[in-house]
This record gives C-alpha cells, structure tokens and sequence, in this order.
C-alpha cells in the first residue's frame, strides 16, 4: 500500500491537473462561441452561392472553363485539414485515419497521390509516410477568406497546367460538439456543377447576367473554390474547439473521480497510520503496569 505522503503527493498532483483541464475548457468554450458563429454566418451565404452557380452553369457549355475539365485521374492531390494542436480528443486521430485510408485505397487503383497538410498534426503525422508537397501551419488561430484564397490559389493554377487530375479536401464537418464527421469532398475537375442537379424550382430563377454568363463563370469558379476551402476552415475551426471542450470536460470530470478515489485511500492510510499509533501506545502501556 502506497504511503500518505505519496498519496498527498498524488492527489496535489490530479488537483492542478484538474485546474488546467478546466481553464482549457473554458477558453475552448470562448473560442467554440466565436467559430460557431462564423460558421453559421457563412453558411447562408455558401448556400446561396451555390444555388446561383448552378443556375449559371445550367445556361453554358459545360466544357466552357478549364476546371470543369474531365481528364484520365492517374495523378491526384488531397488536401488534409487537421487542427495545429492537439487535446482534442479524437478530432484528428480519426481524420487522419480517414486520410490514411483514402490515400491507401487510391494507391491500390494505380493512382499517384501527392498531399497537402493545413494543420501541424497533419504535418508531423504524413512528414514520412506520405508524397508532401505543401503545408501550412500555425495558420487555424487566426484567419479569414485571404488564406483561402491562398490555399485555393496555390491548386488552381496547376490543375489548369495539367499538373495533376484530380484534388480532394478531406476535413472534419462539424455536426456538435461531440461529432466532427471526416468528409471527403472532390473539388477538380468540378462536373457536378450545373449537371445532374436538381434545383427548387423556387430557387431556380431567371437572373439577368451582365456581364454574359461565360464570362461570370469564369469569375465565379475559382469563387466556388475558394468558398468550399474557407468553410472547411470554418468547419475545421468550430470542430476543434468544441472537441477540445468536450475533452477537456471529460479529463476535469475523470480528474474529480480520481480525486475521489486518491482521497478515499488517503483516509484510509490515515486511519490505519492512526490505528497502528494507538496499538504501540496501548502496547507500552501494558509494558509498563506489567513492569
């Protein structure tokens, strides 16, 4: 049986444990408010956009832009948005894994897949185990649409030189706080746009376009992609913090229950350490009237 003091010294411990996780979980849930609120802001506005995309592609040749081009998928690219820290329970263990096994089944079709990390988890994980061709990092704190437009940038020019065939984002949709669902979303080439879509005819409206229609689209396709890439931020962003918040609840609960349980044993050292004083002295007294 441990000594007191080594259980004192246990329970201090699990104490300032305690206090971290629960300091965390409330800056977690500082931050969660905020991203929760982009994101909800920002989903209308992706809606929208979408649904005058697709009435404008329905009005073009579908071929009319070079990232609407359909070419023989034998080289890929994937994007993997992971969080910059970690404490966030299984936030990036399961997307990466989602990744990992993205990766593996392309590879098993004869596909060359090469990959860019946003997110240092993502990075340190693939450092070795991957083709990286590009990372960002330390980039989640603080951002807004410029880093998307960057991020996007950086894949648009070489899909239109022909330097891959195919690009994927692979992030965490945020759903609560306690499911982040890895998603797999295809951006090059991009024929669902206008095809095959079935639109509310409600929403299915007859914009008057100035100027033409091919020459909005033309605009308007890096926008879509620029758009899809800031709301996995978004979705990234909120899904960290509310799993970083959920854990660090659970670790300050498990840190009480500890506690508890440290405590319980501490009382009963206690009382043994008292009870084996008690018996020396009853001992010497008998001793003693013996003497």
């Amino acid at each position: 049986m441990a000594s007191l003091k080594d259980i004192k010294r246990k329970v201090g411990a699990v104490q300032k444990t305690k206090q971290i996780t629960r300091a965390m979980n409330m800056v977690a849930a500082s931050k969660f408010k905020a991203a929760q609120l982009r994101m909800e802001n920002f989903r209308p506005y992706a809606s929208k956009f979408m649904d005058v995309l697709n009435s404008l592609a329905l009005r073009v040749e579908s071929m009319s832009h070079p990232l609407l081009a359909v070419r023989d998928p034998k080289r890929i690219r994937v994007i993997c948005m992971t969080s910059d820290r970690g404490l966030c329970g299984g936030f990036n263990t399961n997307l990466i894994k989602a990744t990992e096994r993205f990766l593996r089944d392309k590879s098993k079709e004869g596909k060359e897949a090469s990959l860019i990390n946003i997110g240092r988890k993502g990075r340190d994980f693939f450092r070795k185990k991957a083709n990286v061709i590009g990372q960002r990092v330390d980039v989640l704190s603080k951002y807004d649409m410029t880093l998307a437009v960057s991020i996007s940038n950086d894949v648009i020019v070489p899909f239109i030189k022909e330097e891959y065939d195919e690009l994927y984002l692979i992030y965490n949709q945020f759903v609560n706080v306690s499911v982040q669902r890895p998603t797999v979303v295809r951006l090059f080439p991009l024929p669902s746009i206008g095809q095959d879509v079935d639109i509310d005819p409600e929403k299915n409206l007859d914009y008057v376009y100035e100027p033409s229609e091919e020459a909005l689209l033309q605009k308007l396709l890096p926008m879509y992609v620029h758009v899809l890439v800031y709301r996995a931020l978004l979705e990234t962003s909120a899904g960290e913090n509310g799993a970083r918040m959920a854990a660090m609840d659970n670790a300050t609960s498990n840190c009480e229950e500890l506690i508890k349980s440290l405590t319980l044993k501490m009382n009963k050292a206690r009382q043994a350490a008292i009870t084996a004083e008690l018996m020396d002295i009853v001992g010497g007294t008998e001793a003693l009237s013996k003497g």
